[in-house]
């Protein structure tokens, strides 16, 4: 049998290999390695000279943007299907898609010039069949920025008195004005991003200080109009994106001069996204259910970036070597979008042309909760491997 102290000293050792398990685990986790992704270039519609995404479902399925030549064509692309070019309506050859939702309903605008002179908010059925979208009575124009699972479309319509943020119903054909207000009297000019629980994010207009741009929050549900702030030492801010479970993400800054990027949640608040090296302003443009975000920053060249886990990482950094994607060397780059499965969806300059792009993730840096099932799986195998000892300590005792 096996004197005490030698028991002992084989629990003491499971105890300190399990303690160091531990610590390695959490070091590991504060020094893994960035997310991994591969990467597919989108392609152009027939001779386009270049092409962008501007906006993905939120299943990843599906990603629209624009294809340009002599003219702008719309385009909804999937893995499936490839880049399918989604028509104009009549009199507008200028189109681009702005959002999709995980059916294929695919939102954006059409316009008469290349520059976006009179836009007409738009939708593109899964079919591919195109129709403009009602504007509320006294507007001429405007248009659609993005539509949620339900259907539900945001974006802005215009007058001769401003712009202002728009409701649009995809199955009954109606549009509203968010006419709802803050306390101060704070109203949306514009809408960007609505989730599937009805949470609109865009941006409004303070009307006790006009120069300022303000980070507006609305809820469809309750009706209620709120505003976010700004992140400390600002005083505006500009909400691009939200999450399915409310994270909202966008730039806050000082009376809209160069901003910093943010991620905001009912829990947490506004926060700052530290920037990548070399650049001076940045701004989220699109958060997923996991709080990763995606943006653009700026400095010589615009250099997007993903956020994840607390950490910044540029997006050319999260490419395998020898790619041929350049995004740190051209100011056409950007990140627009982010899907619940980690797909990233802009534009880059690929082999020397400039082309939308979907990355796919492959990895990530670990969860706190993996690590935690990892300490468990260790303690289960300790436990076992001592169980396996006493018993054969046990049976030797009996020879």
């Amino acid at each position: 049998m096996k004197p005490q102290h030698s028991r002992n000293l084989t629990r003491a050792f499971l105890a300190q290999a399990l303690a160091l398990s531990a610590a390695a685990a959490f070091a590991s986790s504060a020094h893994a390695d960035a997310p991994s992704y591969t990467i597919v270039d989108l392609g152009v519609i027939g001779n386009g000279e270049f092409s962008q995404a501007f906006g993905s479902s939120r299943n990843g399925s599906f990603v629209v943007g624009r294809s340009s030549d002599s003219h702008d064509q719309a385009y909804r692309w999937s893995a499936q299907g490839g880049m399918q070019a989604l028509g104009n309506i009549d009199g507008r050859q200028f189109a681009t898609a702005h959002g999709v939702n995980n059916a294929g309903l695919t939102v954006g605008v059409s316009a008469t010039t290349w520059f976006g002179t009179a836009p007409l908010p738009v939708m593109w059925n899964p079919n591919g069949s195109v129709s403009a979208l009602a504007l509320p009575e006294g507007y001429g124009w405007g248009a659609a920025n993005a539509v949620n699972n339900s259907g539900l479309i945001v974006g802005r319509a215009g007058s001769q008195d401003g712009d202002r943020a728009v409701l649009f119903n995809a199955a009954t054909g109606s549009s509203q004005i968010i006419s709802a207000t803050t306390a101060n009297g704070s109203f949306m000019t514009e809408a960007f991003g609505i989730n599937d629980a009805g949470l609109v994010v865009g941006i409004g207009t303070d009307p006790s200080d006009l120069a300022l741009v303000v980070g507006m929050v609305y809820n469809a549900t309750t009706g209620q109009m709120s505003s976010l702030g700004a992140l400390p030492g600002h005083n505006s801010a500009i909400n691009f994106g939200v999450s399915n479970n409310g994270y909202v993400v966008g730039s806050s800054s000082i009376y809209s001069s160069d901003g910093s990027p943010f991620i905001w949640s009912a829990s947490q608040g506004m926060k700052a996204i530290s920037l990548p090296p070399n650049t001076s302003n940045g701004s989220g443009s699109g958060v997923n259910d996991k709080g990763w975000v995606v943006g653009n920053a700026g400095g010589e060249f615009s250099i997007p970036f993903l956020y994840a886990d607390g950490t910044t990482y540029t997006i050319q950094s999260l490419l395998p070597t020898g790619s041929d994607w350049d995004f740190s060397t051209n100011t056409s780059a950007s990140a627009m979008s982010i899907a619940d499965n980690g797909s990233i969806v802009g534009t880059a300059v690929h082999n020397g042309q400039v082309h939308a792009y979907q990355m796919t993730l492959v990895s990530s840096v670990p969860e706190p909760e993996s690590w935690v099932l990892t300490l468990a799986g260790l303690a289960v195998v300790g436990g076992v491997a001592t169980k396996r000892r006493k018993e054969k300590t046990t049976s030797l005792a009996a020879a």
